[in-house]
């Protein structure tokens, strides 16, 4: 039998211009105040290398070139961009957004992740991740998901470690840079969510997190949910 959603409600399109965390706060993206930081975080000496390895853009030799793509990605609004804020220094230190938007169906995704060096592994990352899972779910949506090139091994553990469930592999799904690209698809579902939501809130706790680093790896704290 079909599972009934008679009494369901579409969910709503992202629009919350600022999301409050621990370690860093979300801001819709606003290149006039967000743009310095932005191009050192992500193109300056201390970089990433790899950062735009499996991305469809980028890297940006040129300023300009960078800012055209910083203001397009403002005014869209699927996908829905957030700058991410350090707490502790306030500045930008990376992008993600919210995507493939389809309300009446209550399906979102999280996607664009561009985090400089200062992001990688630690837990502002996590965060990030955390909060806009967070705010997918709080806009009514059944179903939230993370793709990723099939050959990109950090995202796809990455997707594993936050919680997201293997969904299967489309195969020659895009070309990408003149290169194939396999994506892998991953979700979480609403009926997941507590249980997940839980061991992101575990993890981040400050008793976890102390400045030595995490007691508990994130599998474990949602392991302790079940």
């Amino acid at each position: 039998m079909p599972q009934s959603l008679e009494h369901w409600q579409p969910a709503k399109r992202p629009h919350n211009p600022v999301i409050q965390g621990r370690y860093i706060r979300l801001e819709k993206l606003d290149p006039q105040r967000h743009g310095d930081d932005l191009w050192l975080a992500l193109e300056g000496p201390a970089g990433d290398p790899k950062l735009w390895d499996y991305m469809a853009y980028g890297p940006f030799k040129e300023r300009a070139a960078f800012d055209q793509w910083l203001n397009s990605n403002a005014a869209s609004q699927d996908p829905y961009y957030y700058t991410v804020i350090d707490q502790a220094s306030g500045q930008a230190q990376g992008m993600l957004s919210l995507m493939s938007i389809v309300p009446e169906h209550g399906r979102i995704e999280i996607g664009h992740v561009t985090f400089g060096a200062p992001m990688q592994r630690s837990p502002k990352s996590t965060e990030a991740a955390y909060l806009l899972a967070k705010e997918s779910f709080a806009l009514g949506n059944r179903r939230l998901e993370w793709k990723c090139n099939s050959e990109n091994a950090r995202s796809n553990r990455t997707a594993v470690r936050l919680g997201y469930t293997y969904e299967g592999v489309f195969r020659q799904h895009m070309v990408a840079k003149g290169n194939n690209r396999d994506t892998t698809w991953y979700s979480i579902i609403s009926t997941e969510w507590p249980a997940v939501v839980t061991g992101f809130e575990k993890w981040l706790a400050l008793d976890n997190q102390p400045k030595s680093g995490q007691i508990k790896t994130l599998e474990e704290c949602r392991a302790l949910t079940d």
